[in-house]
């Protein structure tokens, strides 16, 4: 049994979690038009951390395991699933980090409450639309479909 997959299969699920709760935060704050919180900042800091977490072990599995290896021969013979993994999944899950962390600095900045709310709600939105896009739920295609929860 590979750990570090199940690890990262279930660490999926603190990100999506505090994703979601970020987003719709940042909306209810919106339409509410509320001020900025501490609890809003946590909840950020959190969603980055769980992304940081997550990206580090998406790092390890790519390169200690078959998907960098695959890759090398060349993406023209990767089949559906292998391209799913080797580019894919990665290159667009570094894209929704990349967003989580310019969308967290780029709230800092924000002069008002309104545009913290909104930064976050567009940077952490789009964000968490590609990781959704990107994890490999039980409804993909075979070979890129992943149960719910991992298999022990």
């Amino acid at each position: 049994m590979n750990y570090q997959l199940v690890i990262h299969s279930i660490l999926r699920w603190a990100v999506v979690i505090l994703g979601l709760w970020a987003v719709l935060s940042a909306i209810s704050a919106i339409l509410s038009k509320r001020e900025y919180r501490n609890a809003d900042n946590k909840v950020s800091l959190f969603f980055m951390i769980s992304c940081d977490i997550q990206l580090l072990l998406g790092l390890i599995l790519y390169f200690t395991g078959m998907w960098f290896d695959k890759l090398k021969s060349g993406v023209g013979s990767l089949d559906k699933s292998e391209r799913f993994f080797a580019m894919e999944h990665a290159v667009m899950m570094i894209i929704a980090w990349l967003l989580v962390h310019i969308g967290r600095s780029m709230v800092k900045r924000a002069d008002n409450d309104a545009q913290k709310h909104k930064r976050t709600l567009i940077y952490f939105g789009i964000a968490l639309v590609i990781i959704l896009a990107m994890i490999p739920w039980p409804f993909r295609a075979p070979g890129i479909a992943r149960g719910w929860f991992p298999q022990f």
